[in-house]
């Protein structure tokens, strides 16, 4: 779990106050404001207050945190910042709010006044709602739930998506190329947007002078463009810094492409870069990349929990990517990003009872204090019957006095293998999961059997991120085989997405004939065989 005190702004508030945080963003040219959401969804500003940007009404900074009364009791789900700064904010019923420095129209009001406290943006947006918030230098973009991607503010380079240099004082559709095109994403660098559409294509707009579009030029773009060098792949995730870029694809591969002054694409050079280019070929599997408009910092995250760093690190240049002893990609703004702002509006999620988690994980297979112990291919797992009841529903009815397993000291398990009902086990001591994809699928069919939905859950987290070609149709029948809807949706997009090497797998031609028939079906029938 991050710990939001590596922020100096917070290393003021008391234990109890922490706790209470369950969401929170660093902001401002020099990382001097911030803004959190409390587990009863108040939201509490506190810092310098440049342009009015804490909305508190007036133009005084606070060191002591003030509640944003307006905002009272709603479930912030999107929030960014600009470098005025002004602020974005979307609720979970789709509503938007604005506030803060308003020169350019950043704000969507339709005026150039000072946003001194929220208010509502709703020209141009009447019964949609808004998913997503991204905010540029002085321009905004808003995501809706239908996939439509709106922008207004500052507009001297295009980043609008207007077809035109003039400033938009309101909200208004991107249309051109993303007009029938459903958006899953939106980003923004300083005069610079990008977006991701449902099939992992990625579209930019406007200032390219460092090739920050990735187009394959350096020249300014007034309408949406497709970036061409990304054609064949399906992304997934996108971020931008000041002015360079970077795509994560659904196979865990990372592109990066703009401005190199402090190595922040992590090429081994400072060369700018017009097009996307492939990095960290030699690591394992990307599962998150890290980048803001207001920094020239890059982050990444592997498949095993390793993150790396490269750019602007405290003044350093850092030309490839290093690997650091953090557990998370925020960790890296916070100690090494100039501004050290937060990337992204940082979720946390409190256990209220640490010290008997932890005391729980210790204890797991201590032969010591176990009064019970299983037998699975040979080796033993020790374990403690009252937690095993506690946890689990399953060993609640099997450890009741007429089963034959509440009097043994040694309980056989023959179905399932030892890494598989170890894991299990130890989920049931710690809430946490670590298996291959491979293994995840038999820890799903144990879930599956024993009724444990969130193991389920967590199952298909860890197979959806170790899919890959190879694996993905065996994942695929595997999540038909055990109900696993959303899992299934997963495999079966991603393996539309990879269809001609999906089909040369050994995995697909060593399908029965009626699963294979039933894929065919299917994929014919979502359009995949159209010419």
């Amino acid at each position: 779990m991050v710990d939001v005190t590596k922020w100096p702004l917070f290393s003021l508030m008391g234990p109890q106050e922490l706790s209470a945080i369950r969401k929170a963003c660093v902001f401002g040219t020099s990382a001097n404001e911030a803004i959190y959401i409390t587990d009863d969804d108040e939201v509490y500003v506190f810092g310098l207050n440049c342009s009015n940007c804490l909305g508190t009404g007036d133009s005084r900074s606070t060191i002591v945190p003030k509640k944003l009364d307006f905002l009272s009791g709603r479930k912030v789900v999107s929030l960014s910042y600009g470098s005025g700064p002004h602020i974005l904010l979307a609720t979970d019923d789709g509503e938007m709010f604005a506030w803060g420095h308003n020169g350019y129209s950043q704000l969507g009001n339709g005026t150039t006044n000072q946003g001194v406290a929220p208010v509502l943006v709703s020209a141009n947006l009447l019964n949609k709602k808004v998913t997503e918030v991204a905010c540029g230098s002085h321009h905004s973009m808003a995501l809706t739930d239908s996939g439509e991607v709106y922008a207004w503010g500052y507009n001297n380079c295009g980043q609008v998506g207007s077809g035109s240099t003039a400033n938009q004082p309101t909200p208004r559709r991107v249309s051109s190329c993303l007009q029938y095109k459903v958006a899953i994403s939106i980003v923004c660098g300083q005069t610079s947007s990008l977006a991701v559409v449902d099939n992992g294509e990625v579209y930019g707009w406007g200032y390219n002078g460092n090739g920050q579009l990735g187009i394959g030029n350096n020249g300014n773009q007034l309408i949406p463009c497709r970036l061409v060098a990304l054609q064949g792949l399906c992304v997934q995730q996108i971020v931008s810094g000041y002015a360079h870029a970077m795509a994560l694809t659904d196979e865990g591969l990372l592109y990066t492409w703009g401005a190199n002054t402090y190595g922040q694409l992590g090429t081994g050079n400072k060369n700018i870069q017009l097009s996307p280019v492939q990095i960290m070929t030699e690591k394992e599997r990307i599962v998150e990349i890290a980048a803001c408009h207001s920094t020239h910092t890059s982050a990444a995250k592997t498949q095993s929990g390793q993150v790396y760093m490269w750019g602007q690190c405290r003044g350093q240049s850092i030309v490839l990517p290093h690997l650091t002893h953090f557990n998370s990609t925020d960790d890296v703004f916070a100690c090494f990003a100039t501004p050290s702002v937060m990337w992204r509006l940082l979720s946390m999620e409190y256990d209220d009872f640490l010290t008997v988690a932890q005391s729980l994980k210790k204890e797991f297979d201590n032969p010591e204090t176990a009064d019970i112990k299983f037998c699975v291919d040979g080796k033993y797992i020790y374990v403690h019957k009252a937690v095993l009841k506690i946890r689990c529903e399953h060993f609640r009815s099997m450890f009741q006095s007429h089963w034959n397993e509440d009097m043994k000291e040694v309980i056989e398990i023959n179905q399932f293998s030892y890494p598989v009902y170890r894991s299990f086990l130890e989920f049931l001591y710690t809430d946490n999961v670590e298996l291959p994809p491979e293994d995840a699928i038999g820890l799903l069919d144990l879930a599956t059997s024993y009724c444990e939905n969130r193991l389920k859950r967590l199952c298909q987290h860890i197979i959806k991120r170790g899919i890959t070609v190879e694996n993905a149709f065996s994942l695929l029948f595997a999540a038909v085989h055990y109900d696993a809807e959303d899992l299934e949706e997963f495999c079966f997009k991603f393996c539309i997405n990879h269809l001609t090497e999906v089909t040369q797998t050994a995995a697909f031609w060593q399908t029965d004939g009626n699963l294979l028939k039933d894929f065919i079906c299917r994929a014919s029938r979502c359009g995949a065989f159209k010419n």
